[in-house]
């Protein structure tokens, strides 16, 4: 679950800077209180949005039959780890440019023109959070759960706000992003790794090696620290040639694009 907690925490952080910077834009306008109901309305639907598309998945998973359950799931892997690199690309992209383009966005809309700035950028976060919740295979977990993790995780995500709210003083905005963004690239790689090991279960894909090396002496996996260290890096004491050629690819276009964006910019 602690993989879920940092994905939770990090996007209701990042969803929070959103509505903040949209709240204090709002408040310095003329007729803010009603602009502030619409920014409210908006986040209401941008949730509502983000919790129908997870019960539509989880709809979709308990309709599926049990042998498309783990093609699903590799699927959903997949497309978490993508996302994720996309997501980290478009977050440098923007840079520090996002308060600005948030705001100008919000200055030339009127009433429901802010509610659906909102609604679409609460569910783009809440959505991201489903694909990636099932991605790492928590969609069999218990709703308390999933329920439990999320409490905890946005709470820590208010705290997180107020942090960077006092003007760096204590945490900057920067620095949490590189943070989170450092944390969420490895996530993906193990993601990554994690399906090609499916795959090499399923038979799609050979292992060419079945073990490079066993490492369990200095960190096994399957311990609490080693499990911790596999969940975020994808570790291996005992890992595959497949799967680890996948791992150095991720990382290799990794480079390469995010690279790429910086040296353009």
């Amino acid at each position: 679950m602690t993989q879920a907690l940092f994905i939770l925490w990090r996007e209701s952080a990042e969803a929070l800077l959103v509505i903040g910077i949209l709240h204090a834009w709002l408040r310095q306008g003329v007729d803010s209180t009603h602009k502030l109901r619409w920014l409210w309305a908006g986040v209401a639907a941008g949730t509502l949005m983000a919790l129908a598309f997870a019960a539509a998945l989880l709809g979709l998973f308990s309709a599926l039959p049990e042998g498309a359950i783990e093609q699903m799931q590799l699927a959903m892997m997949l497309l978490a780890s993508g996302l994720i690199v996309h997501m980290v690309g478009w977050m440098r992209q923007q840079g520090g440019q996002m308060k600005h383009a948030l705001q100008q966005d919000v200055a030339q809309r009127a009433g429901p023109g802010i509610a659906l700035l909102a609604a679409l950028a609460i569910a783009r976060e809440g959505t991201e959070t489903v694909v990636f919740l099932y991605g790492l295979g928590l969609g069999q977990q218990s709703a308390g759960q999933l329920g439990l993790t999320a409490l905890l995780a946005v709470m820590l995500a208010m705290l997180t706000y107020w942090l960077l709210q006092q003007g760096g003083r204590w945490l900057h905005w920067r620095h949490f992003f590189r943070l989170s963004e450092t944390l969420l690239l490895l996530l993906g790689g193990a993601l990554l790794l994690a399906a090609a090991e499916k795959m090499t279960m399923l038979g799609w894909l050979p292992t060419l090696v079945d073990e490079l090396w066993d490492s369990s002496w200095l960190l096994d996996d399957a311990s609490r620290a080693g499990n911790l260290l596999a969940s975020f890096t994808g570790y291996r004491a005992h890992p595959a040639l497949s799967p680890l050629l996948a791992l150095l690819g991720y990382w290799g276009l990794v480079w390469a694009w995010l690279g790429r964006g910086r040296h353009a910019r």
